[in-house]
């Protein structure tokens, strides 16, 4: 492949195809319908040949289209066991993978940004990519000073294919809405759209990676590689070896995956307590399993490394109090002062009224792993969740519809989704009421003055 396609003409061009094929594959469906192919059988091939097109589409373009395949499958846990099979393999590819920035590319961007003899810094450097993500890709090399680093190369022109493919993306959320059932995808695309800027910014991924690096450096269970080196459009971070979270989804051991649910849990709400960021981008791509010092520990001692800063919450007082306080009182039944809180915080317009038991009802996939001393996250509990929110005629359906979602909320919100989404996806056995009480303010029961 050349360049990223940048021209708006071209990827608009690629990204509206996708309807006219969803559309053409149905007729298509229908004639084999008609030819006397079983029902099951033509649904199978048509989410198939669906899922090869949209996500060959989408890794080829990266920017949002890449980005937006990404954010969808951390919920292919949510898809029907029949559907999910034929977009599984397409969905993970996009976690780690996608076509490769000519080198003749990398090396101007390099001279640009590091200067003419931006070789004198690497003792080693890597031309083919390590990985590529929805804006840059990572090159493997080894600083001047001896040290394995990453080298993360922004894409040229990544910034509008960010903004064009966005734009074009939510004039047919609509058609993508059954990929992820009981989620509005159009949501999902604006709020991605305002985080463009940020995500571009490898200064404040440098500076939010900087913060959990030296928060977490002595940590026992959590590794955030250091920044070495950063300019506009490049940033240099230590090399981290491990094993793929995708891979652990795909071929870890019970132990493993339970291990790296564990620490996922962990990770994600005591970022914000302990460096006032909440790391906003939980697939699993973004997350590496490293083997412990001593073998003989097995998975116990296995540690969680993390990767990519580059969409983060500011939360400088941690993850708000209403949330650890809504929770606890949920799961002790207590409906009235749940809805009253959740009013309080804009969860409930002014102008509407909801029966409070309704809510408590429409916040089970939160409340019930929170119940359990350990809950056994799946896809079949994430579909069952999924259908129930999803089916038009459920009452869970109806609520859902007159609820709202304060922007303040709107990033937690996701990274509560995805997460669950990638617990379930790991088949974990999570305590999560653990990590709860260690990190969530408002969750314990405050002591009595």
């Amino acid at each position: 492949m050349s360049d990223l396609p940048r021209k708006a003409v071209t990827r608009t061009a690629k990204l509206a195809a996708l309807p006219l094929g969803f559309a053409g594959r149905a007729t298509w469906g229908l004639g084999k319908r008609i030819g006397g192919r079983s029902a099951e059988l033509v649904a199978r091939e048509l989410q198939q040949r669906t899922a090869e097109q949209l996500f060959k589409v989408l890794g080829e373009l990266k920017g949002g289209a890449m980005k937006f395949g990404q954010a969808l499958s951390v919920f292919e846990s949510a898809l029907p066991e029949e559907v999910a099979g034929p977009y599984r393999a397409a969905l993970t590819k996009l976690q780690d993978a996608a076509p490769p920035m000519p080198t003749r590319t990398v090396h101007a961007v390099l001279e640009e940004r590091l200067g003419a003899e931006w070789r004198e810094l690497f003792l080693e450097f890597e031309d083919k990519p390590a990985a590529a993500a929805s804006i840059g890709q990572v090159h493997r090399a080894v600083w001047h000073d001896g040290r394995e680093v990453a080298v993360k190369v922004q894409y040229p022109g990544a910034g509008e294919a960010l903004l064009s493919d966005l734009t074009q993306l939510s004039r047919f959320a609509r058609l993508l809405g059954p990929l992820v059932p009981g989620m509005d995808i159009k949501p999902l695309i604006a709020e991605m759209r305002d985080r463009v800027s940020e995500e571009l910014d490898y200064a404040l991924e440098a500076e939010a990676q900087r913060i959990h690096a030296e928060e977490f450096a002595d940590d026992p269970d959590v590794v955030v590689p250091a920044v070495v080196h950063r300019a506009e459009q490049i940033l240099v971070t230590e090399w981290m070896d491990g094993v793929p979270l995708a891979e652990v989804i795909a071929d870890g051991t019970e132990a493993q995956r339970d291990r790296a649910g564990q620490l996922l849990a962990r990770f994600l709400f005591s970022g914000p307590a302990r460096t006032g960021l909440l790391h906003a981008d939980p697939h699993p791509g973004n997350f590496r399993l490293l083997p412990g010092a001593d073998e003989d520990e097995g998975p116990e001692g296995w540690r969680l490394g993390v990767l990519d800063f580059g969409t983060v919450d500011r939360l400088p007082g941690g993850l708000p109090e209403t949330i650890g306080t809504c929770l606890r009182m949920a799961v002790t039944g207590e409906a009235e002062t749940v809805y009253e809180l959740l009013c309080a915080e804009g969860f409930v317009k002014e102008s509407v009224a909801l029966d409070p038991d309704a809510v408590l009802e429409y916040l089970l996939p939160i409340i019930e792993p929170a119940e359990a001393e350990a809950f056994a996250f799946s896809r079949g509990w994430m579909r069952t969740q999924a259908a129930r929110i999803a089916d038009p005629r459920s009452p869970a359906h109806q609520l859902g519809k007159r609820l709202n979602l304060p922007p303040s909320y709107l990033l937690i919100h996701r990274v509560t989704l995805s997460t669950i989404g990638v617990l379930c996806q790991l088949n974990a056995t999570v305590r999560l009421r653990d990590e709860l009480a260690e990190w969530l303010p408002g969750f314990e029961e405050p002591d009595p003055v």
